[in-house]
Formats: C-alpha cells, sequence, structure tokens
C-alpha cells in the first residue's frame, strides 16, 4: 500500500515551518489571508488611507486584545470602527464618555417591571457594553470608577451589577479613543489601565492626496454598505488559529530583549536610556509582542512568525509602556522616540 504524501510536502523550503502545523490549519491560514486581503478592499469602499491604522486593528482584533486609538478628531475613527464590526456582522456600540458618566450608564443596571401576572420584579437591562466590538470615545473622560467598571469589562469579559456577575458574549473588542489636543477636565488612564491595551495606535493625518480623496468621495452620495465577509463564529476560529502559530526560540529571546531594554533599572538598559526613562515594560508586553507578531503572520499568510513580525508591532506594543522622566520631557523626546532607536538597536546588533 502506498505511503500517504505529507500535507504540506508541496510548500516551498522557506515554507518548511508549516509541517508543524496541522493540515487544517495551513489551509485555515490561506484562508484568513484572503479573508484580509478582502476586508481591507471592502473597507476602502469608504475609509480613504489608513493602512497601518486598519492593519493593526486586525492585528488586535485577531489576537484578542484591545487597542487605545490617539488622534484628533475628524480622522474618520469611529466610521473606521463601525464599518469594520459591519464587515463582520459584528454588534457594534458606541460609548460617549463624559464627566458625568456612571459605571451603569455602560454595564446596564436592574429596573422594576411588571410581570404579565401583575407582579413587580427587577430584570436587568444591559448596557452597551454587551456588543463584540465597543468604541470607548475619549475614554479619560470619565471619572476612575467609570473606568474601573470598562476595566473589568475589557480584563475579564464580564461585568458585575449588584454583585451579580454577567458574561459578554465572545468576541469582545474594545477599541478606546483619546483626543491628544484637549486635556482640560480629564481624568488621565493610570497605568495599569493603559497596561491593559495591547495597541497604542496612532492615528495621524492623511497626506494630501487622500485628503483631496477624502472631500471627494464624502461630500456626495452617501457612503455605501458594505458586505459581510464573516460572522462571529469565524472570527472565534480565527482566534484560536492565531494561539496556533508556531513561534521559534529566537523570536521570544528577541521579544524578552527588547522589553526587559525597556528597563531603566536593569542591566540589559543601555546607558543612554536610564536618565530618559522612569518605568519600562512589564511581561505582559512580551506577551502582547507575541500574540501581535502571531496575529501579523498568520493576516500576511505565514506559517511562522518572523523578526519582521516582531518588529512590525514592537512600537504600538512599547510606546504607552514605557514612560518617560521629566528630563525626556523637557528635550522633547518622546517614548516612541525611545522604543523605536531600541529596536533600531536591538535589530542591528543581531540578538535574534
Amino acid at each position: 500500500m502506498p505511503s500517504t504524501p505529507d500535507a504540506t510536502s508541496d510548500l516551498p523550503a522557506k515554507d518548511q515551518s508549516a509541517k508543524d502545523l496541522q493540515a487544517n490549519d495551513v489551509q485555515a491560514i490561506d484562508q484568513l489571508r484572503d479573508a484580509y486581503a478582502r476586508l481591507k478592499a471592502e473597507l476602502a469602499r469608504v475609509i480613504v488611507g489608513q493602512d497601518t491604522v486598519i492593519e493593526q486593528l486586525a492585528i488586535c482584533l485577531f489576537a484578542r486584545g484591545h487597542a487605545l486609538l490617539m488622534g484628533v478628531p475628524g480622522l474618520a475613527k469611529t466610521l473606521l470602527i463601525s464599518r469594520l464590526a459591519e464587515t463582520m456582522s459584528l454588534r457594534f456600540s458606541r460609548i460617549q464618555f463624559t464627566p458625568d458618566l456612571m459605571p451603569m450608564d455602560i454595564t446596564g443596571t436592574d429596573i422594576l417591571q411588571e410581570t404579565h401576572d401583575g407582579r413587580r420584579e427587577f430584570e436587568f437591562v444591559k448596557g452597551p457594553v454587551f456588543a463584540n466590538i465597543v468604541l470607548a470615545d475619549e475614554i479619560n473622560r470619565a471619572p476612575a470608577k467609570t473606568q474601573a467598571a470598562m476595566l473589568e469589562a475589557m480584563q475579564e469579559h464580564r461585568v458585575t451589577v449588584v454583585g451579580r456577575p454577567y458574561v459578554l458574549e465572545p468576541p469582545f473588542f474594545v477599541l478606546a479613543t483619546q483626543n491628544p489636543v484637549e486635556q482640560e477636565g480629564t481624568y488621565p488612564l493610570p497605568e495599569a489601565q493603559l497596561d491593559r491595551f495591547m495597541f497604542l495606535i496612532n492615528v495621524d493625518y492623511p497626506s494630501r492626496l487622500e485628503e483631496i480623496e477624502i472631500a471627494r468621495t464624502t461630500t456626495g452620495a452617501p457612503l455605501p454598505h458594505l458586505r459581510h465577509l464573516m460572522d462571529a463564529t469565524a472570527v472565534q476560529n480565527f482566534q484560536s488559529l492565531v494561539r496556533r502559530i508556531p513561534v521559534p526560540q529566537h523570536i521570544y529571546e528577541f521579544a524578552v530583549d527588547l522589553v526587559r531594554m525597556t528597563r531603566p533599572n536593569s542591566d540589559d538598559a543601555p546607558k543612554w536610556l536610564k536618565p530618559l526613562v522612569a518605568w519600562g515594560a512589564g511581561p505582559r508586553a512580551v506577551q502582547y509582542l507575541i500574540l501581535g507578531a502571531k496575529s501579523r503572520a498568520a493576516l500576511t499568510g505565514s506559517y511562522m512568525v518572523r523578526l519582521e513580525d516582531i518588529l512590525a508591532v514592537a512600537r504600538p506594543v512599547l510606546t504607552h509602556r514605557v514612560l518617560t522622566t521629566f528630563n525626556a520631557e523637557s528635550e522633547g523626546i518622546r517614548s516612541h522616540d525611545i522604543v523605536k532607536r531600541l529596536v533600531d538597536e536591538l535589530n542591528s546588533s543581531g540578538l535574534r
């Protein structure tokens, strides 16, 4: 009886890492790559530019992470997030954070209702957090108690109302926004809550040509409805697939070395960094570097994590986890600049 051919024997030599996966996982990665290409093409019908933002949002979503978007008003953050949910047939809700917003405005509350037989009893009415994709708009405008309620939902995927827990239906994806310009009357997010966000995504101004295209497409006919490309079940299956992407040992070492270099009290930190950084990234940064690299590898059709995947996610993972000192701020050095220099030095030093 002839032997059964290897399911990955037709792969090129550079993709022999696919043999570490099951045959159906190899096929699923190809499906995810094609689905991602269709997703970008569909979003391009209503969103001009922002390719990097779309990629980072997709990486977060399929890695089961949350993202904090930083950008001035008017850059189509809400439109992008709502249309992303539309293409995936996911329930979307938007919460406008304000100083008077209470936790129950997010989670929901018990309301006294009259039953069909005339009795009265409390019934739980779900809040806007009970959705698949939640946009927390200007999250730093809400007081700490309200931020804590959102923090529990992000970390535990559940909310607690009057002592009773309610589980949030997966997939659950929180996208929060902050306005970097107007900071009066805001409640800055504590470092512990910032650390819950997988990515800090900077949404920048469009280029001149992109802005001309925005003016042309948004001042005429109404924007089109987008096709539904996948559902909640498919998203969860792809999220599970991302966890199974193999990672070479040297990639783990590179991620750990990079994070340890951000800590000023560590022997691994370069001398130039010590006066510029007050606190470095913690172990969660290593986890998100690996998960982000896995997700990016799958989205680009790679059967294993490559160094370029780690490099692509290093800045959005580390920027909000590196806290600069007064000396750095007085010299105009931002955490983004420090992370960029660290990545460049570690990459060029050959530490793989």
